[in-house]
């Protein structure tokens, strides 16, 4: 399950020791695919993802890789579980796959960056699991916890694609449209699993979903 970390006395804020990469080992994190965030300011540490969850991912990226071989002029590239640093926020994140242009890709690659910018992602995608699905969703009425919905949106990031796989409302929803001061989303569309998701432009190809299932009941 994930965790939010308070008891740790840290040499510094969690936002700096995740910039410099030293806030796992502050924690004492297993190197088995542990993920570690700071997500509204806070410590969020959850397991490494199952292989169901980590084959919807792939899915995607395949999608997108199957497109840019056939289609000339088709920029998009995918990168999975690489750092998010939302500097405005404070906040970094490591989503599970991220839509950037081939001219931010060639860039990173050429700079050796550690972590992308907001400004630099097209399309954020997560997918649920039990241990961070409240993490990844709309921040409920009562508190309103932050969320990584509301940091991608507050950082101006268009598009956020949720695959939810709980299994009492599995469903794949896009949202779009953020407003970077009230840190939230318009849904623009949304299907149930076995649907064939449509991306419009800017990124223009449908992916199926026949194999995707929810998470164990």
């Amino acid at each position: 399950m994930s965790a939010v970390a308070h008891y740790y006395t840290l040499p510094d804020t969690p936002y700096d020791l995740w910039v410099r990469g030293e806030l796992a080992g502050f924690l004492h994190l297993p190197d088995d695919g542990t993920r570690v965030e700071v997500i509204g300011g806070e410590i969020v540490v959850s397991p490494g993802p199952t292989l169901a969850h980590n084959l919807i991912v792939s899915d995607i990226s395949d999608r997108f890789a199957e497109v840019r071989a056939t289609r000339p002029g088709f920029t998009w590239r995918c990168v999975q579980t690489t750092d998010l640093n939302l500097i405005r926020l404070g906040d970094g994140y490591v989503p599970d796959l991220l839509v950037i242009d081939a001219d931010v890709a060639r860039e990173a690659r050429q700079t050796g960056a550690r972590y992308l910018l907001p400004p630099q992602v097209d399309l954020a995608v997560e997918v649920t699991s039990p241990s961070n699905a409240a993490n990844d969703r709309e921040p409920g009425r009562l508190g309103r916890k932050p969320t990584k919905w509301g940091g991608y949106a507050a950082t101006g990031i268009p598009y956020y694609l949720l695959v939810d796989r709980d299994p009492r409302t599995p469903r794949i929803t896009l949202y779009a449209r953020p407003d970077v001061h009230a840190g939230t989303y318009e849904v623009l569309t949304a299907w149930k699993f076995g649907e064939t998701i449509t991306l419009r432009e800017p990124f223009g190809l449908d992916i199926p979903t026949d194999e995707w299932e929810p998470w164990d009941r």
